[in-house]
């Protein structure tokens, strides 16, 4: 996955310390099905998500990322959650925590497709019927999203 520009700033300065990012995944429902991409540095299907660029809404990450990723238009329609991940340690030894914002979005327009490198892979999925190998939040997310009111919740 390319690492934002902000991002290989700050690692000249701090090596492969642990840093701190924040992130934005959109669950997009459509007639039961929901948006998925596979990604190309983990082989899991996911949801579209990205980190927040300095001075960015998050709200505004997810919908630059369904179309730089997936080459959709998305608008976000509700906060879903806000969640802390685990640590992530890259194969380039990279290490992070994400404080991971999740929104409901709804697709305007575009077929899914392989729009970057970050994808190998992407479509819409029923939401009984989810991919594998999947990301391990994947199930829970979608859930959140199909509550018949869904609010933001702490954790997910």
């Amino acid at each position: 996955m390319p690492t934002p520009p902000f991002v290989l700033e700050l690692r000249r300065h701090v090596g492969n310390a642990p840093l701190w990012l924040m992130g934005a995944t959109a669950i997009v429902v459509r007639d039961g099905r929901v948006l998925l991409g596979r990604r190309a540095d983990t082989g899991e299907w996911a949801a579209p998500s990205g980190i927040v660029d300095p001075g960015e809404h998050p709200a505004t990450t997810v919908v630059r990322e369904a179309a730089e990723e997936l080459g959709v238009v998305i608008e976000v329609t509700g906060a879903l959650w806000l969640d802390v991940t685990g640590p992530v340690r890259y194969a380039n030894g990279d290490q992070c925590r994400y404080l991971d914002h999740g929104f409901l979005a709804r697709w305007i327009s575009g077929e899914p497709w392989v729009a970057d490198e970050e994808s190998v892979d992407v479509g819409w999925f029923p939401i009984d019927a989810l991919p594998e190998p999947r990301h391990p939040r994947l199930e829970a997310m979608v859930a959140r999203a199909l509550e018949p009111e869904p609010r933001a919740a702490l954790p997910l």
